[in-house]
């Protein structure tokens, strides 16, 4: 997970963190000290791990390595955008919804559904 403060304080309270013998954490909490180079290797570390199925990360944040997001292109662990307290969600900015558009559209135009 890869979020504000709150966003992972409240994922933590339900049990998705994990710290490891290593204090190795399977989450990155982002505040304004936070550098784009820390995020963006937090998600090149949490999508190469093969103990995390699901990498969630708030869509602001996203939006900052947008990038590497959208680049990305494996099916596990699959990336979630989220939306946070202060930023809502903005399904225009989705990766995922973006490429399920991309993909019904294009199945439709190969049926002759459209």
């Amino acid at each position: 997970m890869i979020a504000d403060e709150d966003t992972v304080t409240g994922f933590l309270l339900a049990g998705v963190g994990n710290v490891d013998l290593r204090r190795k954490t399977n989450y990155l909490i982002v505040d304004s000290k936070t550098t784009v180079k820390a995020i963006e290797d937090a998600f090149k570390e949490f999508t190469s791990r093969e103990d995390i199925a699901v990498v969630l990360i708030s869509q602001y944040i996203a939006s900052m390595i947008r990038f590497l997001v959208d680049s990305y292109n494996k099916p596990v662990p699959a990336i979630l955008e989220i939306p946070s307290k202060d930023h809502p969600y903005d399904p225009a900015h989705d990766s995922v919804l973006s490429r399920v558009r991309y993909l019904f559209s294009a199945e439709s135009v190969a049926s002759g559904r459209r």
